[in-house]
């Protein structure tokens, strides 16, 4: 169910926008330089089992017309491994793969963007989380840490005479580094890769 959701949001908005041009000129004095978003993977919290309880938030700025940084707040839980790819493996929701319990996770992270033509950009995020592993009954198990790296190839789209704007966007998205798992956890994640294919659909408010 997440998938679908996430997939039809996905494709209309896609199709509504692909005729818009995007680009913040480097001589441009005019663009609006602070931005406030988050993403469509927010339309998971909308599946009636497993919901992930995701939350993001991104503050961003323009230092130049090419080159844009933010920070990026998050939070979310899983209880299957991250190397599982809801999108196309059909092992995601196994209940032979779920963890015995859940991971919740919390990240400030970090991102940098860069233009190269016109609205397509390529992004580089890395963000730690702390971890707290829980039971399946909600109980503290333990405590872990990971620093999670996503990069991205991805068009910004302006939209309403640039108040706001979406960013359609492919990523590898995995784990650089990460702190030893609770047992049964870990005999559960050693079995996936730690990089997986990621799709992205971020949408922002500028001013």
């Amino acid at each position: 169910m997440q998938k679908k959701i996430f997939f039809l949001g996905f494709v209309l908005i896609m199709t509504g926008t692909l005729s818009l041009k995007a680009q913040y000129a480097r001589e441009d004095s005019t663009y609006k330089r602070y931005f406030v978003g988050s993403t469509l993977f927010l339309l998971g919290n909308l599946a009636p089992t497993n919901p992930p309880g995701f939350a993001q938030i991104n503050l961003g700025y323009r230092i130049t017309g090419k080159d844009v940084i933010s920070l990026e707040l998050i939070t979310w839980k899983h209880a299957w491994p991250l190397g599982i790819n809801p999108f196309y493996d059909k092992s995601y929701g196994k209940p032979e793969e779920k963890y015995p319990g859940y991971i919740r996770e919390y990240g400030v992270g970090l991102a940098y963007q860069r233009y190269f033509w016109k609205g397509l950009y390529v992004a580089v995020h890395a963000m730690p989380m702390w971890q707290t592993f829980k039971k399946e009954n909600g109980d503290k198990l333990d405590n872990g840490f990971i620093i999670f790296n996503t990069n991205r190839v991805g068009y910004h789209i302006k939209l309403f005479k640039d108040r706001f704007f979406i960013e359609p966007s492919l990523g590898v998205a995995g784990r650089a580094f990460y702190t030893e798992m609770p047992k049964g956890f870990k005999e559960k994640d050693d079995k996936w890769p730690k990089y997986t294919p990621e799709p992205g659909l971020h949408f922002g408010v500028n001013f």
